[in-house]
This record gives C-alpha cells, sequence and structure tokens, in this order.
C-alpha cells in the first residue's frame, strides 16, 4: 500500500513480551462472499460478514482454528460499549476442520444470514448491531471460544457490562470500519537478503485490550494489499506487532517508520495510535529483513 508514513499519528514505544494466544489461527471481516473489501471500510454494517480459519495469505502452513463453538460480538473500538443486540446464544458460530462451518442458535434465535467462500468456510454476518459511538465509524469484532465466555446465561445480551463476558486474552478481535473516513494501518513488509519481498510470512497482532490475532504478508492488489501483513483501523492506544522467525525468513533486522529499532531477531513492537481518526489513508510500515 503506497501511502504516507505519519510519525505524528503512529509512533514507535519501546519493544516488550507478550503472553501466548489462547487458540490457533486468525478471524477477519470480509463481504457475504469471503471477498475482502479496501482498507476494512464498508458501505453499511449490514454488509460485514466475520471469517475464521487460516488467515489470509497463510498458505499451506496454517492449520486454521480450534474446532469448536464460539461466541462472537461487536464493540466500539474500545471494548467499553456492546453494540451486538441480540442474545449471546444467538452469536454462536461453529468451526469444523479449522473453518468457520455454520450458526449455532439457541433459544428461538433469529439467525444470523450465513454466505459462502470458495473454500468452503461459511462467513457470518455480524449484523444486529447498533451504531458506534467511535467518530471514525470504527467497529471491533470479536471470537471467544464458548467454554471462555463469561456468561453462564446464553439467553441475555450482555451479563456483565466491563467485558461481555469477553476476556481479551481468551479472544481474538478484528476491526473494521462503516462510512467514509479512512483509516489508520500498521503494515509489515519481509525481505529476503537480497531485498526481495515476500509473502505468506506472519506476524502476530495484539491489540489494546490484550486480544490477538495472526496476519500474513500477501498480494491482493485489488484492495491495494501489495505484500504486507496488515492491520486495519487500529483503536487509540498502543498495539503490539510480534516478529518471529519462522520458515522462510530468520529475522535479522526491523524498522518501524524507517527507523531501526534497537535489537536485531525475533522482537515485539509496540506502536501508538494517537489520532482518533483521520482525513486521508495513512500507514505505518513495519519492514522485516530476513535470511532464509
Amino acid at each position: 500500500m503506497k501511502k504516507k508514513t505519519i510519525l505524528s499519528v503512529l509512533s514507535v514505544v519501546a519493544a516488550t513480551a507478550i503472553a501466548q494466544p489462547a487458540f490457533s489461527e486468525a478471524i477477519w471481516t470480509s463481504l457475504v462472499d469471503g471477498s475482502e473489501v479496501n482498507f476494512n471500510i464498508y458501505a453499511s454494517k449490514e454488509l460485514v460478514y466475520l471469517n475464521g480459519g487460516p488467515g489470509k495469505g497463510a498458505g499451506t502452513n496454517a492449520k486454521g482454528l480450534d474446532d469448536g463453538i464460539y461466541v462472537f460480538m461487536v464493540t466500539d473500538p474500545s471494548g467499553k460499549t456492546l453494540l451486538s443486540t441480540d442474545p449471546a446464544g444467538c452469536r454462536q458460530v461453529k468451526v469444523v476442520g479449522g473453518v468457520f462451518a455454520g450458526v449455532v442458535a439457541t433459544g428461538g434465535c433469529v439467525q444470523h444470514a450465513t454466505g459462502s467462500t470458495p473454500g468452503g468456510s461459511v462467513p457470518v454476518q455480524l449484523f444486529p448491531y447498533d451504531d458506534t459511538p467511535n467518530n471514525g465509524g470504527e467497529y471491533k469484532a470479536w471470537l471467544t471460544p464458548i467454554d471462555n465466555y463469561g456468561c453462564a446465561d446464553l439467553s441475555i445480551v450482555d451479563c456483565d457490562q466491563n467485558t461481555h463476558g469477553f476476556v481479551p486474552s481468551d479472544s481474538k478481535t478484528d476491526n473494521f470500519k462503516v462510512g467514509p473516513r479512512a483509516p489508520h494501518e500498521i503494515d509489515t513488509r519481509f525481505y529476503d537478503e537480497n531485498g526481495a519481498i515476500m509473502d505468506g510470512l506472519r506476524i502476530t497482532w495484539t491489540d489494546t485490550l490484550g486480544a490477538r490475532n495472526k496476519k500474513y504478508s500477501y498480494w491482493a492488489p485489488e484492495v491495494q494489499v501489495n505484500h504486507e501483513a496488515h492491520v486495519e483501523a487500529p483503536e487509540l492506544g498502543i498495539h503490539q506487532i510480534e516478529i518471529v522467525d519462522q520458515l522462510g525468513c530468520s529475522v535479522q533486522e526491523v524498522y518501524v517508520a524507517g527507523v531501526k529499532t534497537r535489537q536485531n531477531g525475533p522482537q515485539t513492537i509496540s506502536v501508538r495510535v494517537t489520532q482518533p481518526f483521520i482525513k486521508k489513508q495513512n500507514t505505518t510500515f513495519v519492514d522485516v529483513h530476513c535470511t532464509r
């Protein structure tokens, strides 16, 4: 994504260690057929579907989500305001073979709409949910295993106004926007020893609340993804990008917004988002130089 890097919007802070994720692989938002939209910006709330499985661009090395039943919700970016309006029992999805396989509705729910993808996964519509109080039109989608969901009664919408039943360390999140405002991005690019950019390499993003999600570098020019592992619409606060040695990349130097970090090798860098919304698309690039 060829966009200007704005250090006043996203500034680098010290590297730090973070906890391991509660369950494997990734979630992301899409249209009903699984296709992406530019920068996770949707024209209406009804268009947004949730997907799960091997991360976008993961290739054959990612196994997908752990099989089982999960609960999802939509909140404002801070996670403080629950926006989903139906009972938790209506917001369940099953994972079979590492991918979304359909909804599980209990207690006379109006079932969430589903779609289909060429890969066989079943996207689940996030609607119904209320408008976000966020001025930039930003939302956060959550997924947590049913065994880790903190509310015993699935027939109610919200049993805990602080967490809404979702413990961040047991959950995955992905951010999206509805409306015309452009989002921030944190994009990670991987280079081999000859300077060639590489796809299929992963980062782990931890949001400001401690929920984690995997992202992979890949090429999708139709949605302006140019060999990047991209984090769309990160909310205000400190986000962490974990970079590890992996097949095809022994991590050497890491640069954030063109500035080399203090250490070489695998590391976690932290990026602070300091503006609530912007008029133009802005990106902070994390550039990882590897040897094979």
